[in-house]
């Protein structure tokens, strides 16, 4: 697939690092540096120009393109450029990544000239949500309507000691859920029934929601059920985050130091519980008993002062801390800092955006581990050599399907259970091996 880049940003360059291997790539911006750097790196043309030029599109090779994603910061660079492709190639499927969520509410309603829109706010309202519920882990999302979570876990000394150290088949497991990988220095194990998982494994889980629930359990040595959430930032994320725990039915008290901004979140969220302060001051934080909320969000638009926030929130008693991160150095800093869970608005846009250029049968798709692990959400065909095989017999080829949708019904396979054409299969993989792995099935 020929694939047209506009912005080489983190966005940009994450969509390049997950594409480069199977698409041919040109990825257009004005940043020279940035271009040399994508080029120095992965094998793939670059174009030093504008994206709202039309000129600089077609020589970028517009015509020929057959996925064109608009990805710069700027919303309206990105929403000229998709309009020129749209005109200029009608049978591009154009993709624009927008900081607006307001932008996705027009697509939906046909007046964006676009086939999809993706918001980094709505994106990272999501990815804050789903870690919410399951706090123990690292990243986690769901498919298939919402019937299948995908968690990933650090197994650190809170994890339950029946867990480690013991055959997986001799393991009393969640029930609806399956061992799709553990990660151990990197590297993917192959697993069998007597494959052990080890304290330090990264360990990924697909199965129910109630199952993830009751493995964060395991893994936290809490039930995890948090109610009560603090969100530190009011910008478009901080907002985009309480109205969407707000919606989910969980108490959300958001702190803005700017006194405009927080009297437009109050009315426009009045479930949410806003307070005009920079939510610093320990007595304002003994006061409201910060300390005794469930989690807190840090959704400010600097790394360092989230990190202080959180620092100083977890010095009250808060015991389950969500960052935003703006700036890649910042994600290390933050776990090594002991923030639990770090959430990058540009990855988690790219990795929605990513899942365009995968086979169409492919529904959805996650990214783990910097993009060396993927999950994916990929519908059978009566061509696959799968077919037709029950689960213990299927060769191990580096990928393991966690779950199935039949019927519009999540069904997480035993070993006696039979493939069908037409099936949904969730299935984890290293990324090198999606391309094979969407060809067997």
């Amino acid at each position: 697939m020929k694939i047209l880049i506009v912005g080489s940003g983190q966005v940009g360059s994450s969509l390049v690092e997950a594409l480069h291997s199977e698409h041919e790539l040109t990825v257009l911006d004005l940043d020279g540096e940035r271009l040399r750097e994508i080029a120095y790196a992965y094998d793939v043309k670059t174009v030093e120009a504008n994206g709202a030029s039309r000129s600089a599109l077609v020589d970028a090779g517009l015509a020929t393109t057959d996925l064109f994603i608009a990805c710069t910061s700027r919303d309206e660079v990105n929403l000229v450029a998709c309009s020129f492709a749209r005109a200029d190639n009608p049978r591009a499927t154009t993709v624009i990544r927008t900081s607006n969520a307001e932008y996705v509410d027009l697509w939906r309603a046909g007046r964006l000239d676009a086939d999809f829109a993706v918001s980094s706010e709505l994106e990272t309202a999501h990815a804050v949500t789903r870690t919410i519920g399951v706090p123990a882990a690292r990243m986690t999302d769901v498919f298939a309507e919402g019937q299948v979570q995908v968690v990933e876990f650090e197994v650190d000394e809170d994890a339950s000691p029946e867990l480690v150290g013991t055959p997986l088949r001799s393991t009393r497991l969640p029930a609806d859920s399956r061992v799709a990988g553990i990660i151990r220095d990197g590297t993917s194990i192959v697993l069998s029934g007597e494959s052990e998982i080890r304290r330090g494994d990264l360990l990924v889980v697909i199965g129910s929601p109630k199952a993830a629930r009751e493995w964060s359990a395991m893994i936290w040595g809490s039930s995890g059920d948090v109610r009560d959430v603090v969100v530190y930032g009011g910008g478009h994320v901080g907002t985009a985050i309480a109205r969407r725990l707000c919606r989910e039915g969980i108490a959300v008290r958001l702190i803005e130091p700017d006194r405009v901004r927080a009297r437009e979140i109050a009315e426009s969220i009045p479930k949410c519980r806003v307070f005009n302060t920079d939510g610093l001051d320990p007595a304002f934080l003994e006061r409201e008993r910060i300390g005794d909320a469930d989690a807190a969000v840090f959704a400010m638009r600097e790394d360092a002062r989230n990190l202080f926030a959180a620092t100083l929130a977890r010095v009250h008693g808060v015991e389950f801390t969500v960052a935003i991160v703006h700036d890649l150095v910042a994600t290390e800093v933050y776990e090594k800092a002991g923030i639990d869970v770090s959430i990058n608005p540009r990855q988690v846009t790219s990795e929605e955006i990513a899942r365009f250029a995968h086979d169409p049968r492919t529904q959805q798709v996650a990214m783990l581990e910097g993009d060396r692990f993927e999950i994916l959400d990929l519908t059978t065909r009566a061509e696959s050599e799968y077919v037709g095989l029950r689960f213990r017999e299927m060769p191990i080829r580096g990928a393991l399907i966690g779950a199935i949708v039949r019927d519009g019904k999540a069904v997480f396979p035993r070993s006696d259970d039979v493939l069908q054409v037409g099936d949904r299969v969730i299935v984890f993989t290293e990324t090198s091996r999606v391309a094979d792995v969407e060809k067997v099935l």
